[in-house]
């Protein structure tokens, strides 16, 4: 329990993500330092630790680590969420550092944190002035995801309003927890290292030559001159990336350094990683702690805050942590990379006891505002006021027992194509020419101009030449292949698609030859599909066989003695069945280990082909494995789930809900049309419904994906929300279901549904 006299929101879980011992750096310290903390000060408090693994395997956490997350594998992060939900915490408190977490800049903590609902509380160990596009890219993320911002230094909170417009609301300072010991003659430690009769100057934390000790060790000769007996401590072993990439060759040239400027006898080095009792005996032999940073932006050092907690005077570099902590007299500050004024300064104090007296007693007085109590306490007030602030979310509305399905709305298809073809995505609503166009929009968008109604004639033909011209200038005759994508100057990036998108262009001319409104494009589909649909002979991949077998299906309709796609549907409806052999078990009646994008089109394909070749074998085993997916689409209140993404390549897994993307509610809906149009079941049709009802809002997060104003459709559901760009592939999913659902309401097979979305 953890009940303070501010903190009016009960706090009893919480999950703490960040590096721990014994992984030796110092976020690892200070997460396990905060551990503790929490603990101490709330001994009934759960707290889950979760560990940041650069080296899965290599270390042996202790049993305060609930689990670990391997920093490189997004998986990992994903289970890890899946895991801190369903554990029963309250709020996420990170830690958060540059070059600890995976993917660009990080950004897989932040798949990890959109796939909680829980608040979150981040704690800044680094805030850059001058971050890339991608560090920008991922620190916006965070900032938003965070509903409060801990910074350890006030200049922090100065940068993320300036840099990122961050809410000042949100921000609290909370300076680095520090150890609580009392004041100490240096004189009652230094027997234990050896250093009796010796005047030191220590700096401590793991090498690198981000630390300045350089300038330091050039500092040495003239102190050395002044006071013979002092001595120069650089107490820390390197930095284990530093000693990955060329072992110990830096601490070798530091000791060089000081070999060449004669000075051995005043330069001492300790290579180890000691432990917070150890490392304080250390900071209290010293006389004078030195921090020569050679960064002015560093936010935060928790060695200067360790110095200080136990009272030693400190000359440093004015890095803006420095110039925080020490202000007010306080400490001494000297110019970056100044070995003369490092002396200079070094010198003074060890010349004047009165002067490092009272330095030692402004510092210790200053530190006992930090101690590691006082931040715990402070936290967990921020982690209450993030709970009490965290949105409620609202129960969805139940649907209206009247349906109105949407009209098909060519507006955004429009809004997000020129004069080449169909853009792929968009920033919000407006299309986002970065990433140019794709085969797969353009072949999806040529099947919607021959089913969307209504659409002026002159519409129709100019869009379906457009499209059409898109998929005639990416066959490659010398490859065999149709190239996927092209940047927006119309150059292809590649000779040869994949053989997902060449088997969705096949399907693309199949049902233009069957159902295009002018003969002119019929003619030219089935041309095109006479010369181009033989490469499917050569594919592996499942969904592009069934691509492939609706294209032939199509065509079968407009020409039933068309030999091509009798070759294709017998031939990959028999591959279909193979695989569903080799994949199946008693609870897995599926063509594969896993489930991936687009998984009603191989139950679609075989129950198309089984009707169109009068093959009962093809048709029985597509409705078998189109109720098997489907029931695996059923949320627990019984409306439509879509296959997350985070379900992908997880072999024999049930799949997981998030993110949910309109693909798979359109594909389940032509394939239970097609299992309706078979059958005459009405449950395909009420099953069709259920899907199409995911896109005005019955779904797990009660929001309409579709825009009912424009035609538009988000790009899906995450567990923070909707994913609000419109890229063409939802676009098109909606509209395509759009045409699905109202055609089939026109011939009256569908009377009841629910309420029209307004979004």
């Amino acid at each position: 329990m953890a009940r303070g006299e501010n903190l009016p929101t009960r706090i009893d879980h919480i999950a703490l993500i960040g590096n721990f011992l014994p992984r030796k750096c110092g976020i690892a310290t200070y997460t396990a330092d905060t551990y503790d903390a929490l603990k101490a000060r709330f001994p009934e408090m759960r707290v889950d630790v979760w560990a940041m693994d650069d080296h899965p395997g290599r270390y042996t956490y202790p049993p305060q680590v609930t689990g670990s997350i391997a920093q490189h594998e997004r998986s990992a992060y994903l289970g890890a969420a899946r895991m801190i939900e369903a554990s029963g915490a309250q709020a996420i408190w990170v830690q958060h550092e540059y070059g600890i977490y995976g993917g660009a800049a990080g950004e897989h903590l932040i798949a990890l944190l959109e796939r909680t609902t829980l608040p979150v509380i981040v704690t800044l160990h680094t805030v850059l002035e001058a971050p890339s596009e991608d560090e920008r890219r991922v620190m916006d993320a965070l900032l938003r995801r965070a509903g409060r911002v801990i910074v350890m230094a006030d200049k922090g909170r100065e940068i993320l309003r300036r840099v990122h417009g961050v809410d000042e609301r949100k921000l609290a300072m909370i300076p680095h927890g520090v150890p609580d010991r009392p004041l100490a003659d240096p004189a009652a430690f230094k027997a234990r290292f050896g250093w009796e009769g010796r005047q030191v100057i220590l700096t401590f934390g793991l090498l690198a030559p981000s630390k300045g000790i350089e300038t330091l060790i050039a500092a040495m000769p003239a102190v050395a001159q002044q006071h013979p007996d002092a001595l120069y401590v650089v107490l820390g072993a390197t930095h284990p990336t530093l000693v990955e990439r060329e072992g110990e060759a830096y601490r070798e040239r530091l000791q060089a350094l000081a070999a060449s400027l004669g000075i051995e006898r005043h330069v001492a080095f300790v290579d180890a990683f000691v432990e917070q009792g150890e490392l304080l005996d250390y900071l209290q032999a010293a006389d004078i702690y030195a921090t020569p940073y050679p960064n002015p932006a560093q936010i935060t050092s928790g060695t200067l805050s360790y110095a200080v907690s136990v009272g030693k005077p400190v000359v440093s570099t004015p890095y803006v942590h420095a110039t925080e902590i020490l202000d007010d007299d306080h400490g001494v500050l000297v110019p970056f990379g100044d070995s003369g004024a490092f002396a200079e300064a070094i010198n003074a104090l060890l010349d004047d006891d009165e002067r490092r007296e009272s330095l030692a007693l402004r510092a210790y007085a200053r530190g006992r505002t930090m101690i590691w109590p006082r931040l715990a306490e402070a936290a967990v007030a921020q982690i209450g006021a993030a709970l009490r602030e965290q949105p409620k979310r609202l129960a969805a509305v139940a649907p209206a027992p009247t349906f109105e399905p949407l009209a098909p709305d060519f507006r955004a298809i429009e809004r997000m194509s020129d004069a080449t073809g169909m853009f792929q995505h968009s920033i919000f609503a407006v299309p986002d020419r970065r990433h140019g166009y794709c085969i797969d929009d353009n072949a999806r968008a040529l099947i919607l101009m021959h089913r969307i109604d209504p659409l002026a004639e002159h519409t129709r033909d100019r869009w379906t030449s457009v499209f059409a011209a898109f998929v005639q200038f990416a066959w490659n005759p010398d490859k065999g292949r149709f190239r996927n994508f092209m940047t927006f100057d119309r150059k292809w990036c590649e000779d040869a698609g994949s053989e997902d998108s060449n088997g969705r262009t096949l399907w693309a001319l199949g049902v233009t030859a069957s159902e295009a409104r002018d003969p002119k494009y019929r003619d030219w589909a089935r041309a095109l599909f006479a010369e181009t649909a033989a490469m499917s002979f050569e594919f592996g991949s499942p969904r592009a066989l069934s691509f492939a077998m609706l294209g032939a299906a199509a065509m079968l309709e407009a020409h039933p003695g068309h030999s091509l796609s009798h070759r294709i549907l017998d031939r990959f409806g028999g591959e279909l069945m193979t695989l569903l052999d080799e994949a199946r078990r008693p609870e897995w009646e599926w063509f594969e280990i896993v489930l991936a994008y687009d998984n009603a089109r191989m139950p679609e394909a075989l129950i198309r082909a089984g009707a169109a070749l009068g093959r009962k074998d093809f048709l029985t085993c597509g409705l078998k494995t189109l109720e098997w997916i489907v029931a695996r689409q059923t949320a627990p209140d019984g409306g439509f789930r879509a296959v997350g993404t985070d379900s992908f390549g997880r072999p024999y897994a049930d799949p997981l809900p998030f993110d949910q993307q309109p693909l798979e509610a359109q594909a389940t809906i032509d394939a239970c049309l097609a299992a309706f149009r078979a059958t005459g079941a009405q449950r395909w049709a009420d099953e069709a419904m259920r899907a199409y009802r995911w896109y005005l809002g019955q779904n797990d997060l009660g929001l309409p994906l579709a825009t009912a104003r424009d035609g538009g459709c988000f790009d899906g559901l995450t567990p923070s929300g909707l994913n609000r760009n419109q890229g063409a592939e939802s676009i098109l999913a909606l509209q395509l279901a759009n045409c699905a659902i109202s055609a089939l309401s026109k011939r009256a097979e569908i009377v009841a549904g629910p309420q029209r979305a307004v979004a």
